[in-house]
Parts: C-alpha cells; sequence; structure tokens
C-alpha cells in the first residue's frame, strides 16, 4: 500500500511517498516505486478523483479514519455526503509545530465529520466516518 505524506522539518515542507512492504522485504506487488523525498515546492502532490457515490449511506455509518497522533486539527477537507478516493487528503492535523496529513484509508462516502478545525485530538481517535 502506498502512502501520500507531507512533513515539516524546520519550516520546510517535503512530500513523501511511504510503501508498504512484504515480509521479504520487497515491494508489494500492486505497489509502483516510492517516488524520492521531494520538496513541496518541486513535488505534485495530485488529489486523487473522488470515486462517485452510487447509494445514499446512513449518516455516521461506515468505519472512523482514526488520528495516528495526538495534536490540533488545522483543516477539513471533506464535509458528509462527500465522495472520496484511497488516500485522498481529509484533514491536517498539527502536533509539535509539525503538520500530518491525514488521508482517507478506503474509498467511499463521508458519514460524518466528527472534529473541526482547531479542536484538539488523542491519537486513536475517530476523526470522520468513512462507508
Amino acid at each position: 500500500m502506498i502512502r501520500h505524506l507531507r512533513i515539516t522539518v524546520d519550516g520546510k515542507v517535503y512530500d513523501v511517498v511511504v510503501e508498504e512492504v512484504t515480509d521479504q522485504g520487497a515491494p508489494a506487488p500492486h505497489a509502483p516505486p516510492a517516488a524520492a523525498v521531494q520538496p513541496a515546492a518541486v513535488a505534485s502532490h495530485a488529489a486523487a478523483a473522488p470515486v462517485p457515490s452510487s447509494a445514499p449511506v446512513a449518516p455516521g455509518t461506515g468505519e472512523a479514519q482514526r488520528a495516528p497522533l495526538a495534536g490540533t486539527v488545522l483543516s477539513v477537507a471533506v464535509k458528509p455526503g462527500d465522495a472520496v478516493a484511497a488516500d485522498q487528503e481529509i484533514c491536517v492535523l498539527e502536533a509539535m509545530k509539525m503538520k500530518t496529513s491525514i488521508f482517507a484509508f478506503k474509498a467511499g462516502t463521508v458519514t460524518a465529520v466528527l472534529v473541526k478545525a482547531g479542536d484538539a485530538v488523542d491519537s486513536d481517535q475517530p476523526l470522520v466516518t468513512i462507508a
């Protein structure tokens, strides 16, 4: 699985791609080669295309996208009813002066947004639900 992350170090922003590997250390068969770390000003971080919703989804149903770390919500890029693609940025958290983009773990429809900009969140706290 490929994960796109934006990391800020000493005020300089980097877009990085992290690639999951199998137990044998080889890249997962479905994953393209990982890209080199590039400054965000140079890297083009294309947003994933939204996936159209096929049927209405009940509010709050689905699986929770959880915070990977404790921090403060800087921005939320989705709202209930939005169709999202896997690895599409859904919000940005800040912790210890570092910004971390949070990406959808799967494609689907956002059924609930549980946080707003300025909220403090704990690690593993649900941020949105996606069905």
